[in-house]
C-alpha cells in the first residue's frame, strides 16, 4: 500500500465507524441468539467478537504507547513494509474466508459470555477511533509496533493499524455468517 498518511488514516476510520455501526445493530439482539453456533466446534457471534477483543487488548495500549513516544512529526506519504504489507493482505475480509489457525490464548471457544463482550467490543473501536485522529500527528512509516505472534517482529503503525482493523472486518464477516446460519436453523426447527 503506497498513499497519503491522510488517505490510509480516513479509509481505517471509515471501516472503523461501519464496525462501529455494525456492533451497535447487535445490542438489540437476545444474549442467547449471539451465543447461538451453527455447529459444535465452531465460534459464536460473542465468540468472534471476543477473540477480537483479546487482539484488541495486546494493539491498543501497545499502539497508545508507541504513539505517544514519538515524535509529533507527521509524515504526508505512508508506504507498506513487504512484511505488513503480506500481513494486511492476508487479514483482508472476502466472501469466501479462508480458515486460519489462531493461537490457544486468543481462542475464545467454549467461553462463558455476555452482553458485556459486544459493550467492550464497541468501546475497543471508539478507542481505535482516537488512535487514529491521534496517528494524524506522527509518522505512520517510522513508528513502529510489535505484533501479537512476536515482540521481536516490528510493523510500521500503518500497517499495524490495517491489520487490525482488516482482522476486524475479517471477523465481523464470519458473525455475519454466523448469524444467518443460525437463523436459519432456527426457521428449519
Amino acid at each position: 500500500m503506497k498513499g497519503t498518511s491522510s488517505q490510509l488514516i480516513n479509509d481505517l476510520e471509515k471501516r472503523t465507524r461501519q464496525l462501529i455501526s455494525w456492533a451497535e445493530s447487535l445490542q438489540s439482539m437476545d444474549e442467547s441468539a449471539l451465543n447461538r453456533k451453527e455447529e459444535e466446534g465452531r465460534w459464536s457471534v460473542l465468540e468472534c467478537l471476543e477473540h477480537l477483543n483479546r487482539y484488541g487488548d495486546f494493539y491498543l495500549p501497545e499502539i497508545q504507547s508507541r504513539m505517544e513516544a514519538a515524535a509529533k512529526i507527521p509524515s504526508a506519504q505512508f508506504k507498506s513494509s513487504w512484511l505488513g504489507e503480506y500481513f494486511a493482505d492476508s487479514m483482508i475480509a472476502k466472501e469466501k474466508l479462508n480458515a486460519m489457525k489462531t493461537f490457544k490464548s486468543m481462542n475464545p471457544i467454549g467461553s462463558s459470555l455476555t452482553i458485556a463482550t459486544l459493550n467492550k467490543f464497541i468501546e475497543q473501536q471508539h478507542q481505535m477511533l482516537r488512535l487514529l485522529h491521534n496517528a494524524r500527528s506522527v509518522n505512520l512509516s517510522k513508528v513502529k509496533t510489535s505484533i501479537s505472534i512476536s515482540k521481536l517482529i516490528k510493523l510500521r503503525l500503518g500497517d499495524t493499524f490495517r491489520v487490525v482493523i482488516y482482522h476486524n472486518e475479517r471477523h465481523r464477516l464470519q458473525a455475519d455468517k454466523v448469524l444467518a446460519n443460525t437463523s436459519l436453523l432456527e426457521v428449519a426447527n
